[in-house]
């Protein structure tokens, strides 16, 4: 046995477990059976150019130099990212716990009840903090949670709105920058006309269905948000509030205040920055709008002995049931991650959780009055963590840089800095030795912190929170991880057995993929640091670029969209993209098979365009004919046609190449959906079968682990003539 070889650890069957299959089947080798399987027109004639494989001790050795070319420097940048604390029980009993990170989506509540209690537990800290109703269990990032709030807002509104075409929605201009990105691709196809400005210069016209503000702005601004949200109300537009999950243990919730959606991000709650992520969004709302949420929601039951239990609730909102009139297409949650944040509130405790956040802002305090005395300016007359120094940002800039410390500079003569829980007190002199420098002069060191406080008067918490016997009754070590353990032993994942789920590809996660997940220099990445900091992050993400490329047999990649469900939408707007480049505004109309994952008619509905579904054969194939005669019927309107290759069913179609041709020959684009690209790979590609965008799930086909229902990420790779939208 050739022990460097991956694939003998890490292919389950054996040869005479393979030698047992193929009789089964009635095929005498592999090779014959995959003969049989996929039509000899689209298989590859030579094999991938992706370079020799490597054994896991020469694959962890290329990793570790490629992670010491990132510099990992001191950050205070912020904008939704700070370094943490990730407490090491949960480290080492859930992130690097194979019985966490294996486990499927937890669709079976009876061999999930542990799962789900965790995200039951994440679902209680969030709607305590928010002072909402109701949250669901977890979104893929901030920016999402405010483009899903800003669609919940436009759903809901009032049927005279909705008769008079009410599509204004107002968005604080200090709102985080990915935020406001995401929110102008998303508002596109919806027809919401989004209007940026400062809160306190807002009309509260009649022609404006919500807004978003952001609780503290991207720049540390706190304001109090009530006077804003009461005017609201009065004028009938609903308001959302994204805001900081640590932030709401000293600031009083939205909730309490009026606010109909509250969105944010977990991160901060101990989950290591990771260059961006993944991160659990968060997702609260009224108990009013719970058939709009986004999302998966868990819900407490009773089984059939009468005894507590709990599932996935309300799962007819969802778009494996409701398809294209589902809330939202979003299919996944970031659960792994919502877990270990869960976790961190359950170990800490309202009482801990406040002193981190005490910690957090006093120093930001003892560091304002520190830059004070010499002679800097500070911006924000309220502030949670973060400073807006009057300063001269580029000499700043250089000196920090040598000094291997990032602040965020919004202009040239302004410097931000965002207190983090791992901050102390050498730290801020650290920082007042760089202000000190540029302009010459000397410091007095700091040997203490001010008990102070810049969080006053109607913007201070007054309300409790994680009062439940959850939230105290775990803060040592031991404790937790028996609690941890308990709820383990309750759910079934890839330590325990085979998932037998061909259409999620299950698979063990090779340890040594896991490994770097705990490495500082990959964990501790802030996403806005400069790039010539982070050079082993962009040779990893520009060499997987290449290597999806050739994959797919396309010309093309973007590792942009953070889920499957997220590559469908932006795989359907780069279609949407180029038709408009040629001035086919009006092709809206896409074909999608009956038996097509909900997912695809959900997002083509966000997509903005009108869904035609198409039949399929006793076999469950596509009807050719059919799909031909709509085809044909909407050639003038045709926009793209969704298809799964193998199929839902999980068969190689024979005719492919015809039902692509079909579709160009009328003018639209093909979507394949990448979900069992699996079965694709080295044998043939999305490019042979005349497909000309798809997505690839790279928690199914590649090395990220399920996580109980999320991370996942979701790539397009795309044809030549998509290039340009991408």
């Amino acid at each position: 046995m050739n022990t460097n070889d991956f694939s003998i650890r890490h292919i389950g069957p054996g040869e005479e477990e393979v030698k047992d299959m193929l009789k089964y089947v009635g095929a005498n080798s592999i090779d014959e059976l995959i003969a049989e399987t996929i039509p000899s027109q689209i298989r590859l004639n030579n094999p991938l150019k992706l370079g020799p494989a490597m054994s896991e001790h020469e694959f962890l050795q290329h990793i570790n130099r490629l992670g010491n070319k990132n510099k990992v420097f001191k950050s205070y940048i912020g904008l939704g990212y700070h370094p943490t604390k990730l407490p090491p029980v949960i480290q080492r009993n859930i992130l690097e716990n194979p019985g966490w990170y294996t486990a499927y989506t937890p669709y079976q509540a009876e061999i999930a009840q542990g799962r789900l209690e965790a995200l039951l537990n994440f679902q209680t800290l969030i709607t305590d903090l928010t002072g909402m109703e109701i949250a669901n269990a977890s979104l893929l990032d901030e920016s999402t949670a405010a483009a899903e709030a800003m669609a919940l807002l436009f759903a809901v509104r009032e049927r005279q709105q909705k008769k008079e075409g009410v599509v204004k929605f107002f968005v604080d201009k200090d709102v985080l920058p990915q935020t406001l990105s995401l929110l102008k691709t998303r508002g596109i196809p919806l027809g919401i006309e989004m209007v940026v400005g400062k809160p306190d210069e807002f009309d509260f016209s009649s022609g404006f269905f919500g807004a978003l503000l952001q609780l503290p702005g991207k720049t540390g601004e706190l304001k109090d948000v009530s006077g804003f949200i009461k005017n609201a109300q009065e004028a009938n537009i609903k308001v959302a509030v994204a805001a900081d999950l640590m932030s709401l243990v000293l600031i009083e919730a939205p909730g309490n205040q009026g606010a109909d959606v509250v969105v944010g991000t977990s991160q901060r709650f101990g989950i290591p920055m990771g260059y961006g992520g993944p991160h659990a969004a968060f997702f609260a709302t009224r108990e009013a709008y719970k058939r709009n949420l986004p999302g998966r929601i868990i819900g407490v039951t009773k089984d059939k002995d009468g005894q507590r239990a709990l599932r996935m609730a309300l799962q007819t909102r969802e778009q494996h049931i409701k398809r294209d009139r589902a809330t939202s297409n979003i299919c996944t949650a970031q659960v792994l991650l919502a877990v270990m944040a869960g976790m961190y509130a359950v170990y800490h405790g309202p009482k801990g959780l406040s002193f981190i956040a005490q910690d957090i802002h006093t120093k930001a305090v003892t560091l304002e009055s520190a830059l004070a005395e010499l002679g800097f300016k500070q911006l924000n007359e309220s502030y949670f963590d973060t400073l807006r120094i009057e300063a001269d940002a580029i000499a700043i800039k250089r000196i920090a840089e040598e000094r291997e410390v990032n602040f965020y500079y919004p202009d040239k003569g302004t410097v931000c800095i965002s207190i983090n829980e791992t901050t102390t007190l050498d730290d801020l002199n650290d920082i007042l030795d760089v202000f000190a420098k540029s302009k010459g002069i000397s410091v007095n060191e700091l040997n203490s912190q001010q008990n102070a406080s810049k969080i006053e008067g109607r913007v201070a918490r007054k309300t409790s929170f994680l009062e439940h016997e959850i939230f105290n009754s775990y803060h040592s070590e031991t404790e937790l991880m028996r609690y941890i353990k308990r709820l383990e032993r309750k759910d079934l994942s890839l330590n325990h057995s085979m998932i037998s789920l061909g259409s999620c590809t299950m698979k063990l996660n090779a340890a040594a993929e896991m490994l770097p997940l705990s490495w500082i220099n990959w964990g501790n990445m802030h996403p806005f640091a400069p790039l010539d900091q982070a050079q082993g992050y962009q040779e990893v993400l520009n060499t997987l670029e290449d290597q999806l490329t050739e994959i797919t047999g396309f010309a093309g990649t973007s590792l942009q969209p953070n889920s499957g469900a997220q590559g469908e939408f932006a795989g359907l707007m780069v279609i949407r993209a180029y038709h408009e480049s040629r001035n086919d505004h009006h092709r809206n109309i896409c074909l999608i098979p009956s038996s097509a994952h909900g997912t695809n008619p959900a997002s083509a509905v966000m997509a903005g365009m009108k869904v035609v579904v198409t039949k399929s054969t006793e076999e469950g194939n596509i009807d050719i004919e059919d799909l031909r005669a709509k085809a044909e019927l909407h050639k003038d309107n045709l926009a793209a046609l969704m298809v799964t290759y193998p199929s839902t069913h999980g068969v190689y179609e024979s005719a492919i190449k015809e039902i692509t041709q079909i579709i160009h020959e009328n003018g639209g684009q093909v979507y394949m959906d990448g979900a069992n690209m699996n079965a694709q790979v080295g044998l043939t590609h999305p490019g042979i079968i005349g497909a000309d965008v798809c997505h690839l799930n790279l928690h199914k086909t590649f090395a990220i682990p399920h996580g109980g229902g999320g991370p996942g990420v979701g790539p397009i790779c795309v044809a030549e003539q998509l290039v340009p939208f991408l």
